[in-house]
């Protein structure tokens, strides 16, 4: 059993672990070694313990999910969304989901659906017609995870680079509601 909650300073390091392992497992081969080997747990949650209320005075939401046995086994953060652009119908009504992380051992067992119903509530809340998205292109499951939830690709691209090496990424975007009905809805539990 898993439930979603809103995120803790204290859960700082708890999130970390599992942005930080979800990298790994996600990017290897995508993203160079070097650049997943650097990362840091410690780190990352000095930075993110840092952000923490800068982040919900500027509108961020971020989310836990929690296992049975109490510990945080993923996270979500979404906000307003950061860029609109000209032409996409894009508007200041929209959000974004900035980030998705399962711990990985986890994945396909329903986590990361239970976080992602948490943030089409979290946008329907706030009125947001529609949910934006980057994932890296090279990341299969990601995309066919939020196909299944009714995500398509837009037709933005963008590039980061990452340790020298450039990493495309693709927007998806959906109109705010409730998940389709079928296969790994989350009452089914998935």
């Amino acid at each position: 059993m898993t439930w979603v909650r809103e995120m803790a300073v204290g859960d700082a390091a708890a999130v970390s672990a599992v942005r930080v392992a979800g990298w790994r497992a996600a990017y290897a081969g995508v993203i160079p070694g070097a650049y997943l080997d650097a990362m840091s747990v410690e780190r990352d949650a000095a930075r993110r313990e840092e952000r923490f209320a800068t982040g919900r005075a500027a509108g961020l939401c971020d989310l836990v999910a929690v296992g049975a046995d109490g510990q945080v086994v993923g996270w979500a953060c979404c906000g307003p969304r950061d860029t609109p652009e000209a032409g996409t119908g894009a508007g200041p009504g929209e959000g974004e989901l900035y980030a998705l992380y399962v711990r990985p051992d986890l994945l396909g067992r329903g986590v990361g659906r239970a976080l992602l119903g948490a943030v089409h509530d979290e946008a329907a809340a706030r009125g947001w017609g529609a949910l934006v998205l980057w994932v890296v292109e090279a990341n299969a499951r990601a995309r066919r995870f939020y196909e299944a939830a009714g995500y398509r690709a837009d037709g933005g691209a963008q590039s980061e680079e990452y340790a020298g090496v450039a990493v495309r990424e693709v927007r998806y975007r959906r109109v705010a509601g409730p998940f389709p009905a079928g296969p790994g809805h989350p009452s089914d539990g998935a």
